[in-house]
């Protein structure tokens, strides 16, 4: 690298990442500035389709977009290693494999399971967090099929999946399974009543946040096709085979137990001297970490501040994919001089999956969507997505253009 031009590094290629790394590369000539992108895979997933992955309603390699095919690495320099550790005061970060320099730092190291201290949950439960965890879902849930249907004696509770959490990933997570269960119980020769799916969720709702007539749209359309529901409910303790709920700690037992109920930021963040609230970093307006001016935090990593509610915004893709505009802008005023860009949401709607045709949401300023007219939209949304990442050509290969 020459060392006169600015060094940015951008950590993670989630949906932040790879989307400031894209903008950085339209914002700057090449003799400007060096760019660095640190992954500690060659490839950048989809983290919106691996509850379908982690159900085997879709193929892995669905979801896995190589990084090279969508990132100029004659632009970009990128390094496939995993980080250890942020030096704010050297301006470096650690590498398993090496060590680089930065002036301008992009952490969008994305989440980890929050567990919230609950007894056996970071020891016996899967979490839905990579494609990996994802594809040892699907494999656990297909051996337990296969071990009922070839074990003398088999335990009923083999076939029980316990899912905890009814946010937005449990939800789709639960249709996908809803889709999945009945193709698995005729592949393996077993009567879709031997299975049990139960959802538990501390609040009194699915989905906290959105409109009433959708959560009862959601759960209905679940119900109906055998999800349980044991909604204000709190999960006390989980082990090997079992999960205790409620004020009573009714044991449920069961072959598969799913987390969905909470994420944080990568645990690097916090051990490299960023101060967390709520597993997270509060960044401020611009999405410059406190007292670190060259630092930015994008996506599951940050808390960015709605100033209309006094909350913070739910860290979606949505809301990363936006925030890596105003951090590339951001940069580029900081070298180049200029107003620094202050963060606000556009919100053009969110689609919640429901499995096969069924979904639902809500679009342009509250518009409500169900089933097919739903689905069609989600899979509008995130053909979108591969649009800006990767032009017409991402679509047509990995795009979810047709309604199914």
């Amino acid at each position: 690298m020459t060392a006169s031009k600015p060094k940015i590094v951008v950590l993670g290629a989630g949906y932040a990442g790879m989307m400031t790394t894209k903008k950085l590369t339209q914002q700057f000539a090449p003799e400007e500035v060096d760019i660095t992108l640190v992954n500690k895979h060659n490839y950048h997933y989809q983290t919106t389709w691996l509850h379908e992955v982690a159900a085997g309603t879709i193929d892995v390699n669905r979801s896995r977009i190589m990084i090279s095919d969508v990132i100029n690495t004659r632009r970009v320099h990128f390094i496939h290693d995993t980080v250890v550790k942020i030096n704010k005061d050297d301006k470096t970060v650690q590498l398993e494999n090496g060590e680089i320099e930065y002036d301008y730092l992009v952490i969008g190291l994305g989440f980890e399971k929050a567990t919230f201290g609950i007894p056996g949950m970071e020891e016996h439960t899967f979490s839905i967090q990579s494609v990996d965890s994802s594809r040892m879902i699907r494999d656990h849930i297909e051996y337990q099929f296969a071990r009922y249907r070839n074990e003398p004696n088999p335990d009923p509770s083999m076939l029980t999946i316990v899912v905890g959490g009814a946010g937005f990933t449990g939800i789709e997570f639960l249709g996908e399974l809803a889709e999945r269960i009945p193709v698995l119980c005729k592949k393996y020769d077993i009567p879709r009543q031997d299975v049990k799916i139960i959802d538990v969720e501390a609040m009194p709702t699915v989905l906290p946040g959105f409109n009433e007539d959708l959560l009862s749209y959601a759960k209905e359309s679940l119900e109906h096709r055998g999800i349980e529901f044991k909604l204000g409910t709190m999960i006390k303790e989980v082990k090997v085979d079992s999960v205790i709920v409620g004020d009573e700690e009714e044991e449920i037992k069961a072959g598969t137990i799913v987390w969905t109920g909470g994420v944080q930021a990568n645990r690097i963040v916090g051990e490299s001297g960023f101060e967390l609230t709520k597993g997270k970093v509060n960044v401020d307006a611009t999405l410059r970490a406190p007292d670190n001016e060259g630092v930015f935090i994008l996506g599951d990593c940050a808390w960015v501040m709605n100033n209309e509610t006094g909350k913070p915004y739910p860290p979606t893709a949505q809301i990363a994919i936006q925030e890596s505009d105003v951090c590339a802008h951001n940069i580029k005023t900081m070298i180049y001089g200029g107003t620094l860009e202050e963060f606000k949401f556009d919100d053009k709607g969110t689609v919640a999956s429901l499995g096969g045709g069924d979904a639902m949401g809500t679009v342009f300023e509250g518009h409500k969507l169900y089933g097919m007219q739903a689905k069609v939209m989600k899979n509008v949304i995130d053909d979108r997505y591969l649009f800006l990442l990767g032009g017409p050509t991402l679509v047509l290969k990995k795009g979810k253009f047709r309604p199914f």
